[in-house]
């Protein structure tokens, strides 16, 4: 048998705790190619470049995928949403979606959110009162950012608990090491069905009674390029209530994580709480939610460092060894909330910057905030926790603390 690869190592469950050594072997050089055919890219500079760069492709029908895996295409009668799609439809989509949700058109959206998102997340940390141990992850991690896009989105409250099923299946088809990839895809396509289903519905009801919510608004927008069709703004509407929540998940639970191994930051923050802006920045960098994108490829032959990647071949942007890339940031395996200049990948780069990440640094922000105030003499009851299986959302399955109670809401 062959020894495994570096990136087949990444791959492997057995080093989801800690995959920074691999990502520092995998650095000294920066692209490789891989048995299936796919490039790795590991170094900043690269990634950024390949980011920026129009001949890297994001849709599907244009990758030349691995011989094990065809290309991944969209359930039955919904179109690929914008994060799949090239310019200028991506940018099109994109722009008809980000005009409700933030500026120029909609510069409050977000921030109006704060006050709800405060008074939720104590609410959630009331709900641990009189326990000894926690799960973060379950108790508190997952249950904030679904609550925020539900809210966002128009979701009923009553309908909220629905989505855990949903975004847990969906996100386990992204894993590459998890089933045979037809599985993975019949799955993926049935929860998106499922999900463009009830949309299809809220959609409706909307169309009839708007709210102040992002669908009222995408179904309601007379600016430029409007309305969005129905079938994109079901598959908008889905791509936002998974990719919406699960990042923020992750970005919430790593950073707790980190806190609790880095006690002199953790009181800092509980008596600096402004510190929390460029905390999170710096876990974008040290400890990211989401590690790898992968799915894309090039449209013409492109040379990157030294090599040669033909048109067609599937590329993997390796982000999480890009933010720690030595070349472009000091002492990169230190966790310092005082970094400057830290253009982090965290939320990726390019024309497929994270849509949500607005959102999420609020989120994550009070939500850390929040619990370093609150929580008395928190430990972590294992370290490393258990982590979950997918290398692309690297993040805790659980997270169990101990506390020895609560102190009170702001």
């Amino acid at each position: 048998m062959a020894q495994a690869t570096i990136y087949e190592q990444i791959l492997d469950p057995g080093s989801r705790a800690d995959p920074y050594p691999l990502y520092a072997r995998l650095r000294q050089n920066p692209v490789s190619r891989e048995p299936d055919g796919t490039y790795v890219v590991s170094t900043y500079r690269e990634i950024v470049a390949l980011l920026h760069d129009p001949r890297l492709s994001s849709d599907p029908r244009n990758h030349q995928a691995p011989a094990a895996e065809p290309a991944p295409d969209s359930p039955p009668g919904l179109p690929l949403d914008f994060i799949r799609r090239d310019p200028p439809e991506h940018d099109r989509l994109r722009e008809l979606a980000n005009r409700p949700f933030g500026p120029p058109c909609s510069p409050g959206r977000v921030d109006g959110m704060r006050p709800w998102l405060a008074e939720t997340t104590d609410r959630l940390i009331d709900e641990l009162d009189g326990r000894g141990r926690v799960d973060i992850v379950e108790d508190f991690a997952y249950r904030l950012p679904v609550a925020a896009i539900c809210r966002l989105l128009g979701v009923p409250l009553e309908d909220q608990p629905r989505f855990h099923g949903w975004a847990d299946a969906f996100v386990a088809t992204f894993d590459p090491t998890t089933g045979e990839f037809a599985e993975r895809q019949q799955t993926r396509n049935r929860v998106q069905a499922e999900l463009g289903a009830y949309l299809a519905g809220l959609i409706d009801e909307r169309a009839h009674h708007p709210l102040d919510d992002l669908i009222s608004g995408l179904l309601t927008d007379t600016g430029p390029h409007a309305p969005m069709s129905r079938n994109d703004l079901i598959s908008t509407s889905v791509l936002l209530l998974v990719a919406g929540h699960e990042t923020t998940v992750n970005l919430i639970a790593n950073g707790t994580l980190t806190l609790l191994r880095e006690p002199e930051v953790l009181d800092r923050l509980r008596g600096e709480p402004e510190l929390s802006i460029r905390l999170v920045e710096e876990l974008l960098r040290y400890e990211p939610p989401v590690h790898m994108i992968t799915s894309r490829s090039v449209l013409a032959d492109i040379g990157v460092a030294g090599t040669t990647i033909p048109k067609g071949a599937p590329i993997t942007l390796m982000l999480a060894a890009g933010n720690r890339d030595p070349a472009r940031f000091p002492d990169p395996d230190r966790f310092d909330p005082d970094r400057r200049d830290n253009q982090h990948l965290g939320f990726g780069n390019g024309v497929h910057y994270c849509f949500g990440a607005p959102l999420a640094r609020v989120e994550a922000q009070i939500a850390l905030t929040a619990l370093a105030r609150r929580l008395r003499a928190p430990r972590l009851a294992a370290d490393p926790p258990p982590y979950r299986p997918n290398p692309i959302l690297r993040g805790p399955r659980r997270l169990p603390v101990d506390i020895d109670g609560l102190g009170p809401a702001a």
